[in-house]
């Protein structure tokens, strides 16, 4: 361990009220585990509200130092805790409050990889009231757009099967995206310390990566390092990495892109706070570079750390 972390009690923040809520429990004692193991005090912090001051207690009464968060989708993956733990001077891993907001709202990163010419799948936005979307193409891929974990997500081939997938999507949020469906191939882009990591290539073995297929086992392939040209490669990493720059995204986050059969790259969304349990991806891209789960932990903590020091030290200055 890094001696100026000796001593340092970390907290991890788990469960949170989504319908992740179950992912990241798994996330956070899998977190936990590995502190432990290396040496860390550690404290498991179950957020079970969205209570800003019953939030910020539950915080306090810990006295951590450093905060690992590992609360997936909303009021947790969306900058609201973020803020909470900026306002009570706690660094914490992953992406500052805006950057996590950009990466949860699928319409807004949306909006910002287009202006930064970041190939993105054409879309169109769809609010619950009066929703009548005119799609021209099949096939489309129905999601809500402030979600993770293909929750709420369906691939519709023809239109009879478009009013039953919005039904599905909007029971869940008041918005929807309608998202071309790109022919091609699934992969994911791991990024650490602001850096492409493997690419992975996902396979399901039928049907596609929904949330069943995700958290079971063999119910898909992984491909890690996936089968690629060293050209192709370095197209799907520059891409990864672009997207999480364009969103301002700190320290990691993980890449969700679609490889068309021509070649082309599209991003589909940035996973600001990624999974880390068994089925994650983003540990799966990191051993393509020989980096094991315990020293991915400990390396999102020591980036945490510092990157808040440095923080203190600008307005010090």
């Amino acid at each position: 361990m890094d001696k100026n972390l000796n001593g340092i009690k970390v907290g991890v923040l788990g469960g949170g009220v989504s319908n992740e809520r179950e992912i990241s429990l798994q996330s956070a004692h899998q977190a936990s585990s590995v502190l432990r193991k290396r040496g860390f005090k550690t404290a498991f912090i179950d957020i079970i509200t969205t209570d800003r001051d019953k939030v910020e207690k539950t915080i306090a009464y810990h006295k951590i130092d450093l905060a690992f968060i590992a609360l997936h989708g909303e009021f947790g993956e969306d900058g609201k805790i973020q803020e909470i733990l900026g306002q009570m001077n706690i660094p914490y891993t992953g992406s500052e409050p805006q950057s996590s907001y950009f990466a949860m709202d699928k319409i807004a990163s949306k909006g910002i990889f287009i202006k930064q010419n970041i190939p993105t799948a054409p879309f169109i936005a769809c609010y619950k009231e009066g929703a009548q979307p005119f799609v021209k193409k099949y096939p489309v891929v129905v999601k809500p757009y402030y979600a993770g974990s293909s929750i709420g997500i369906s691939i519709v081939r023809k239109k009879s099967q478009l009013n039953e997938a919005l039904r599905e999507a909007f029971s869940l949020q008041d918005k929807v995206l309608i998202e071309s469906y790109i022919e091609g191939r699934e992969l994911t882009v791991g990024i650490l310390e602001d850096k492409p990591l493997g690419v992975v290539e996902i396979v399901p073995k039928k049907g596609y990566f929904d949330f069943k297929t995700k958290y079971s086992d063999g119910m898909a392939e992984f491909i890690a390092p996936a089968a690629l040209s060293q050209q192709t490669c370095a197209l799907v990493q520059e891409a990864a990495i672009r997207a999480h720059t364009a969103l301002g995204c700190r320290h990691f986050s993980r890449v969700d892109i679609r490889l068309h059969t021509e070649g082309t790259p599209y991003v589909l969304e940035v996973n600001s706070i990624p999974g880390l349990t068994t089925h994650s991806l983003l540990p799966l891209s990191a051993r393509c570079c020989g980096i094991s789960f315990d020293e991915l932990i400990l390396k999102m903590v020591t980036l945490a750390f510092y990157g808040q020091k440095q923080i203190q030290e600008i307005k010090k200055d």
